[in-house]
């Protein structure tokens, strides 16, 4: 049995149409169902699902990341293996096209969970992992919210990818450009295990959304412990949701289980997801519940 749940982000707007992030989703999944069939592992395949979306400028995340107000570019992304609890992170990563491979560079070339800033920027280059060069010509500069409009407070976006493979394994990725307008420095729940990634044996989540909130309530993390207290997969992750709009936040939040189970709450207009279900059933949606 194999399934898989990934998100776009929960920024998404009415007014805005969203076709274009519907195909790519679609064939994001498609291509991440193929690499399942071939006995590829979860980690693997959430690391290549976070890298289709960085790559694509469709959402708030790599190619698609807007400047923060000093008109930097500074990029958040974790994972972690449910198999082993393995985690990587980078955090205010500057100048590499791929965040979410950065991280994996993190944790299988290092013995740390996150590199941040300068040291994170180093470490890439001394990997050997693609630079961007000239950022002009690179980033889409989605940045200006997700209405097109100057955004207004804690505007955000970001992608993840939830993964069961055949063997079992659970596994989680994320990766985003942070809130429009932030300061520089400002890190999210992004590269935080258990507050915007969590994979156990259980349980695999990514978060999108007011990231301050998200780190607050340990949101992944919480998740997974909600299950294993006896919730349901669905119940969980909305509980958590609801907790995080009790105090103000929105967002939303994508979570699988060992047993191929999916939920994807949200408070905000919408998220953008799609998945695949244990029976292979492609589903994609953006405001629908």
């Amino acid at each position: 049995m194999t399934a898989l749940i990934l998100h776009g982000g929960a920024g998404a707007r009415r007014e805005r149409n969203y076709d274009a992030e519907v195909v790519h989703m679609r064939e994001v999944v498609e291509a991440m169902r193929a690499r399942l069939d071939a006995g590829d592992s979860a980690l693997n395949v959430a690391v290549e699902a976070v890298a289709m979306l960085e790559a694509s400028g469709l959402y708030v995340a790599g190619r698609g990341a807007s400047p923060n107000l000093a008109q930097a570019y500074e990029l958040d992304a974790s994972l972690m293996d449910g198999s082993d609890q393995r985690a990587g992170a980078v955090a205010a990563l500057q100048g590499f096209k791929s965040p979410i491979r950065t991280a994996r560079a993190v944790m299988d070339r290092t013995p740390h969970v996150m590199l941040a800033g300068e040291g994170a920027a180093l470490f890439a280059h001394d990997q050997g992992l693609e630079p961007i060069g000239d950022e002009a010509a690179w980033f889409t500069h989605a940045g200006q919210g997700e209405d097109n409009h100057p955004p207004t407070g804690l505007s955000h976006g970001t992608v993840g990818c939830c993964v069961l493979d055949a063997q079992g394994r659970l596994a989680a990725a994320t990766s985003t450009g942070g809130v429009f307008g932030k300061m520089p420095g400002r890190v999210g729940d992004t590269p935080i295990p258990a507050a915007g990634t969590w994979a156990d044996g259980r349980v695999a989540v990514s978060g999108t959304g007011q990231g301050e909130y998200f780190i607050r309530v340990a949101a992944a993390g919480q998740v997974a412990w909600r299950v294993g207290s006896g919730q349901a997969l669905h119940e969980a992750a909305q509980g958590v949701i609801d907790q995080i709009g009790d105090l103000g936040g929105d967002g939303g939040l994508i979570a699988l289980d060992r047993d191929g189970n999916i939920a994807h709450p949200f408070n905000s207009q919408g998220m953008k997801r799609a998945w695949l279900t244990a029976a292979g059933e492609i589903g994609v949606e953006v405001f629908g519940r």
